[in-house]
């Protein structure tokens, strides 16, 4: 390239041409022809292109008032009558039927505005506002639910046994549907018009309890092949985004919440539980909707389902916060909803016939509804326990605060013996609410084995500590004896998602008496272990959790007791797998039992002042 420079004729105007010794030439422009005159409406060709972009924007902002308001436009003139209809619903003057919840929020909400405008008022902040226009799902979009199954529904018969199981088996203990509308729907043979994420999160929570043969004449190898086909239709429904209706989201994320496969997915019920409880908090349905005055507009059968939503986040909140070993995510303290009450659960079945009560629903379901507030009230108990005991910040908790805190879980009196004629559902109910007891008590005091609370005087530590001991012991043997009587009478079948981390607190517990110097106290703490192994191996063929823990403590049992697994068998250290359990439940203790276990972890197993350890050293494998 020629290291010549040319200049543009006009450069000497502003280059400073004297100070870089070189001669500017300006050669003469080119003649050009005349320019026509035109009119003004003509437009210029040798425009520059932001002159007649600018023009375009003059242009278009003067028709604006006689062209057709553009789309950005519509819909914020659709938002702003949202707000309208919002604000009319709030100063009670609808123009419209309501039907779509809305919480407006407390002082810090937009209720102190409608306030302003009616002062010395007490407002509703529970609003039902209009439906907006339905969201259109695309042809690709319902070509991929087409393709993915969500649109076809199993034969008549397995909807049937589904429907039945779900009645049985997961309404009672989760009570967050209206049966009378589904009801309705199955009665008239309206099924597939039913809300399709909620009934394809009805099959999947009802699926762990069908006959073998329904699964095989649905095409599936196993239940959990089928559970996690019903799973994933219900997910990809949830996640298509077409379902504006908040409270059916909020029904259908507690029923996924159900949803454990292996080591990776221990994470499902804790985000879909999450979920749910963000929905039930932007629904307001923490809150009260009568704590200011009797709001009309809200039906004794909305009342009745918040109360039964809220109440059932509370419930899942606490448990696999102990579970998983998280922090609480529902503080009681921003809540004011009343207790639930069994009625809130039997209301719904007034609105069935005689027929179809008797035929889908358990003839003591009465009873069941007690039991479920029941699990209420020891959820509440629970959470105060982990928050007093197992806050990462929290300060040491004193000893009136444990002795008070002691006497009202001990005091709370759960159901011992079953009234004659029960039927064997409910008699499993009752051992169930008996399970979580003895868990909650486990819980509770573990922690105070090895540290004192505070205004505890050293003379008096030995005994109070032995005392402490003897109450953690005796919960975790009460365990094993109710879990004994199940499988005497056989009501293993019954065992529901939350049966089996039911039992971690009391393993934890017998694991811990195996590093016991007393070797009479090793084997019985084994045994009682293995007990519990047993019952894990029972329950694997449906729920994948239940080998995850058995792989857990198989390997930490080989571990700890060297001298028990010297004289057999690797296979006889933990029960063997049973003939009939599944190819998926033998997957899944395989895949955890020939993971390398951490030391951390077995360290965990053997802490004795947090319950939490465990699962975080877990989470880190």
């Amino acid at each position: 390239m020629s290291d010549n420079r040319s200049r543009a004729p006009v450069a000497c105007q502003n280059c400073r041409c004297t100070q870089d010794r070189i001669e500017c030439t300006v050669p003469p422009r080119k003649p050009h022809p005349p320019r026509q005159k035109r009119s003004s409406s003509t437009r210029r060709p040798s425009r520059s292109l932001d002159s007649a972009v600018s023009d375009r924007h003059n242009d278009e902002r003067d028709g604006m008032t006689s062209a057709q308001p553009t789309e950005d436009r519509l819909s914020a003139q659709a938002e702003e009558r949202n707000g309208m209809e919002i604000a009319t619903a709030a100063l009670e003057q609808p123009q419209r039927a309501g039907q779509v919840p809305f919480y407006a929020g407390e002082l810090t909400g937009i209720t102190p505005v409608f306030e302003v405008c009616i002062p010395q008022h007490s407002l509703p902040t529970h609003l039902l506002i209009p439906l907006q226009s339905s969201f259109n799902i695309s042809p690709e979009d319902k070509d991929y639910l087409r393709k993915k199954g969500v649109y076809t529904l199993p034969t008549n018969d397995s909807c049937e046994r589904l429907l039945h199981a779900y009645l049985h088996h997961v309404h009672p203990v989760m009570p967050v549907v209206d049966i009378s509308l589904l009801m309705a729907f199955h009665q008239e043979g309206r099924l597939h018009q039913y809300n399709i994420l909620l009934l394809w999160s009805i099959f999947f929570a009802g699926v762990n309890f069908i006959p073998a043969h329904v699964w095989g004449q649905e095409g599936y190898k196993s239940r959990k092949e089928m559970k996690r086909a019903m799973y994933y239709r219900a997910k990809c429904m949830y996640n298509i985004g077409i379902e504006a209706d908040k409270v059916v989201q909020l029904q259908a994320s507690l029923l996924l919440g159900f949803w454990h496969t292996d080591l990776d997915e221990m994470s499902q019920p804790w985000y879909w539980t999450g979920i749910a409880i963000n929905l039930c908090q932007m629904l307001g349905l923490h809150r009260n909707p009568d704590a200011r005055r009797y709001n009309s507009s809200i039906s004794d059968s909305q009342r009745q389902l918040w109360r039964r939503l809220f109440w059932s986040c509370l419930f899942r909140d606490r448990w696999l916060s102990l579970t998983l070993g998280r922090p609480l995510r529902i503080c009681l303290n921003d809540c004011d909803i009343p207790m639930p009450s069994a009625s809130d659960v039997l209301d719904d079945t007034k609105k069935i016939s005689q027929a179809v009560s008797t035929t889908y629903l358990p003839g003591d379901f009465a009873q069941l509804a007690q039991y479920w507030v029941k699990l209420i009230h020891l959820s509440k108990l629970l959470g105060a326990a982990l928050t007093l005991n197992y806050q990462l910040l929290g300060p040491t908790p004193t000893l009136q605060q444990v002795e008070g805190l002691g006497r009202e879980i001990e005091q709370y009196k759960v159901p011992e013996q079953y009234e004659p004629g029960l039927s064997r559902l409910a008699i499993f109910s009752m051992y169930h609410v008996q399970l979580h007891f003895q868990a909650l008590l486990i819980t509770f005091y573990r922690p105070y084995i090895t540290k004192v609370p505070i205004g505890l005087h050293d003379v008096h530590q030995t005994e109070w500590q032995r005392m402490i001991r003897l109450k953690v012991e005796s919960a975790a043997s009460k365990t094993n004896s109710i879990l004994d009587i199940m499988a005497q009478d056989r009501l293993l079948e019954f065992a529901c998602p939350m049966t089996t981390p039911l039992l971690m607190p009391a393993m934890h517990i017998h694991l811990m008496n195996c590093k016991s110097t007393d070797p009479l106290s090793r084997r019985l703490g084994l045994n009682k272990l293995n007990m519990c192994m047993m019952v894990l191996q029972e329950l694997q063929e449906t729920y994948s959790v239940a080998s995850i823990y058995r792989g857990v403590f198989s390997k930490a049992i080989k571990q700890l007791c060297p001298e028990y697994a010297s004289g057999m068998p690797e296979d006889d250290i933990r029960p063997p797998t049973a003939e009939s359990a599944s190819v998926d439940a033998r997957n899944d203790e395989t895949q955890i039992n020939d993971a390398m276990i951490s030391d951390d972890l077995l360290d965990a197993l053997m802490d004795e002042a947090s319950i939490f350890s465990l699962w975080e050293s877990w989470s880190r494998m």
